[in-house]
Formats: structure tokens, sequence, C-alpha cells
């Protein structure tokens, strides 16, 4: 059995989207599988991002230049860390930038497609 408890969103102080429980909407629904599809609140801050020093956007999310290197040299990000919450596609698109950018900072050129 699945046991879960409903949600509603609304804008926190800092204008981001929160989510809080609703009190007394909790359920329990049988089931044979439960597959999930997680989102993403953006990058956490205690731990490796405030570590590393690396500067954000206003909206929260790791900034990074057209390399998608951070503010930090030899730091880089892309996806969701940098996009905020977005398709697979742009994860691997910027990926692939982040990869090049990579090249191109330890050869200092790249011939990555």
């Amino acid at each position: 059995a699945l046991h879960g408890v409903r949600l509603e969103w609304a804008p926190g102080e800092d204008g981001r989207m929160q989510m809080t429980e609703i009190p007394g909407s909790e359920f329990v629904e049988p089931v044979d599988l439960v597959l999930l599809a997680l989102g993403f609140l953006g990058p956490e801050r205690p731990g490796m991002v405030e570590q590393l020093g690396v500067e954000l956007t206003d909206r929260g999310n790791v900034a990074a230049d057209e390399n998608k290197m951070t503010s930090v040299p030899g730091i880089f990000t892309a996806g969701d860390m940098t996009r905020g919450q977005s398709l697979i596609v742009w994860a691997i698109a910027e990926g692939r930038d982040a990869a090049r950018g990579i090249d191109r900072y330890l050869m200092g050129e790249t011939s990555l497609p």
C-alpha cells in the first residue's frame, strides 16, 4: 500500500514556490507498483554548493558562463543545477556543452562535437 498526504504549492517569502502538507489529507492507496518521478527544487545549498563558494543566480541556481564554468575556475555545472527543473534533453545537451567547456579549459581548445 502507498501512504501519502496531499500537498499545496504557494510562493514563499523569497518568491520561490514552496510545498506544504494539507492537514488531515492523509490517504492510503492499494498498489502493486510505484514509479517515482521526482521534481527538482533547486541546488542544496548546505554542503558542496556552499563549500565550493559558487555564485548563484537570482533564482537560486548555480551560475555558469557560456562554457558551463561556475564562478570558481575549474568547476563546471549543467542541467537542473544551472537551468532549474527542466527536461532531460536539456540536461543532456548542457552536459555535452559542459564536456566541451571542460575540454577547452584543460586542453586550451576542443574538438568535441
